[in-house]
């Protein structure tokens, strides 16, 4: 980021790289500022002249794409809401029953000591879940609609 001399010193101007350059196979038409990029000779339209923005739009509302979204949400949310709840009960017995979590389980190994090492395992028991749960419901039907998104953009010039 630097700050960009000239009209006003005190602007601050973001390097984008990508800011001032057309998308892949798209110019600005002489002439016309600001206008809606024309096709470069030799590479195809967007399909059904749709721009990539409304390709993805599309596909943000097809079935397929909810689909997605909704397997996502039934594993998310009901396993954020049970290790949230597992975290708030190590938490609120460790305030409320300081002499239950003190109890000694084995030499110096509390109760306390074995329920927080219960928390980093369920953490990882959740991740690899979460990994599976990935792999066999959402990996192959989000994988299709990508491959299909970028077909469909392929002739936007991406």
């Amino acid at each position: 980021m630097e700050k960009e001399a000239g009209r006003e010193s005190a602007a601050v101007r973001l390097d984008d790289p990508w800011d001032d350059a057309p998308a892949p196979g798209w110019e600005e038409p002489e002439g016309a500022e600001g206008s809606t990029p024309a096709p470069v000779p030799g590479r195809a339209a967007p399909r059904g002249g749709h721009s990539a923005a409304d390709i993805y739009l599309d596909v943000q509302r097809s079935e397929a794409f909810q689909e997605v979204r909704r397997r996502y949400r039934r594993f998310v949310v009901p396993a954020t809401i049970a290790f949230f709840v597992w975290y708030l009960a190590y938490v609120v017995t460790a305030v409320a029953a300081p002499g239950l979590m003190a109890r000694p389980v084995a030499g110096a190994v509390n109760v306390a000591m074995v329920v927080g090492l219960g928390q980093f395992l369920t953490t990882f028991l959740l991740t690899g879940a979460y990994a599976r749960h990935a792999r066999l419901r959402r990996d192959r039907a989000a994988l299709d609609l990508r491959w299909e998104t970028q077909e469909m953009t392929r002739g936007a010039g991406r």
